[in-house]
């Protein structure tokens, strides 16, 4: 099956992320500090490649005591595949701006 169309440039960033290491599971706050992406942003993508079968998700199995459980994240076959894909094409990985500093 063929896409319709290339990933957001914020989807590249988080399969880029993703396949710098792919046997390792990522927490959601760990990448969105990597590719400079907030939840309102990072989550809807992360759930949309886990339904299209990109992303394999699981909750954390020992959690520090007193911190609830997070999900982690890791590709799939498919998603390896998808990422490489894009490697070629040479797009930076999103940084956060650096806050303005105003004289209040």
């Amino acid at each position: 099956m063929t896409r319709a169309r290339q990933p957001s440039p914020q989807t590249a960033a988080v399969l880029r992320a993703l396949a710098a290491d792919p046997a390792q599971w990522r927490y959601g706050y760990e990448l969105g500090q990597e590719v400079g992406l907030k939840a309102g942003s990072l989550y809807p993508i992360l759930i949309r490649l886990s339904d299209r079968g990109l992303l394999e998700a699981s909750w954390e199995t020992d959690p520090p005591q007193g911190r609830p459980p997070r999900h982690l994240y890791r590709l799939t076959g498919a998603g390896l595949s998808m990422a490489a894909e894009l490697a070629p094409v040479a797009a930076p990985v999103l940084r956060p701006r650096p806050e303005p500093r105003g004289a209040w």
